[in-house]
């Protein structure tokens, strides 16, 4: 991958209007769909995904992702107590950072600590706060497009400049496949991850009926501040142990540690839509989130009244605080070497 500055991509298909930053940046969204009737729709704040339809056995189409209408909506939403996040690219460091602190090469490097004395994915502006530019898109069967964002050395006080390249592909099988690549001018910590809240029976119900897998045998310990002490949970006869499949928790905030990456790291599934998701990563962990709302301040889209168990996020990614942590799975992204991630959301009717 080569580190250049990219532009925005003259010509744009399928997109429209979305609305405008408070500098009059236009905020585009762009969609995406397959000959199955699938539909994603990305804008390029934060390369988030606002909607995505899924076709149901019985011809009608079901919208499993939280999110907003306007910009001004997902602007706001940051400004809640604790912003939820809805269907962002999170990043330069997903997760939590204890004390909001690091070393790398003898270095201390102090972060904004928004979270309780702890920076939180990214710190005040993650890549969710940013304006990407689209430097790709493919059309016909299998459509992609491509995001990209320049992260400026030393912004939020994390070290390189970092290059970043995120393209969502719709594939016939419906599939939303997410790839991320990303180069630094200097070493630094890099953790990225998709923040969507999902929910098979609609955006506008609760997720707790539906059944949850996970294909972990040990999650993190962490503290009263939710940062890992460095040790691990057997899941055998935990609450937490999803394994065997329960019902969606009412509450979670905990990262599952991921083994198998040839298979599902985790499935959602609704028997109301006859709807399962499979979730496929090659990262080391799959946080699992439930709680994210808007607090009876904002509406979501269609006016939708979101509530903590409105969603349920899956967020593929490395550690939190694993640049803390000489156990945890490496963090460290060396200058010139690429960083690669990739997740995958299988969407799939059940009889």
């Amino acid at each position: 991958m080569e580190i250049k500055h990219k532009s925005h991509l003259n010509e744009t298909y399928n997109s429209k209007s979305f609305g405008f930053m408070p500098d009059n940046n236009e905020i585009l969204s762009f969609e995406l769909s397959n000959k199955n009737g699938m539909k994603v729709e990305i804008i390029n704040y934060g390369a988030t995904v606002t909607s995505l339809q899924i076709p149901l056995s019985n011809g009608n189409l079901v919208d499993v992702v939280l999110g907003f209408d306007s910009v001004s909506s997902y602007l706001e939403s940051y400004l809640l107590p604790s912003a939820p996040y809805f269907g962002t690219t999170v990043g330069r460091y997903a997760g939590r950072i204890h004390n909001g602190t690091f070393s790398l090469n003898g270095k201390t490097y102090e972060l904004s600590k928004n979270n309780n004395g702890n920076s939180l994915h990214g710190g005040n502006i993650g890549f969710g706060k940013k304006v990407w530019n689209v430097t790709n898109q493919t059309l016909g069967e299998n459509p992609s497009i491509t995001f990209s964002l320049v992260s400026e050395n030393l912004e939020e006080n994390y070290p390189g400049e970092l290059h970043v390249d995120l393209t969502y592909t719709l594939t016939e099988e419906n599939e939303l496949k997410l790839e991320y690549k990303a180069v630094s001018t200097e070493d630094t910590i890099i953790n990225l991850t998709h923040h969507s809240y999902f929910n098979l029976d609609g955006h506008d119900t609760s997720v707790l009926n539906q059944k949850v897998f996970i294909d972990a045998e040990k999650m993190l310990e962490t503290d009263s501040k939710n940062i890992p002490t460095g040790k691990f949970i057997d899941l055998t006869n935990h609450e937490f142990d999803f394994r065997s499949g329960k019902n969606c928790p009412a509450s979670i905030d905990n990262s599952f540690v991921i083994d198998q990456t040839n298979t599902a790291a985790a499935v959602l599934s609704s028997s109301k839509n006859n709807l399962k998701m499979s979730v496929y990563t090659d990262q080391p962990s799959v946080h699992i989130y439930v709680g994210g709302n808007c607090f009876d301040v904002l509406k979501g889209k269609n006016d939708a009244v979101y509530h903590k168990t409105s969603g349920i996020c899956f967020e593929t990614q490395n550690f939190p605080d694993a640049p803390n942590q000489a156990h945890f799975p490496n963090s460290v992204l060396k200058k010139g070497e690429e960083y690669i991630q990739k997740t995958v959301y299988k969407f799939e009717n059940i009889n």
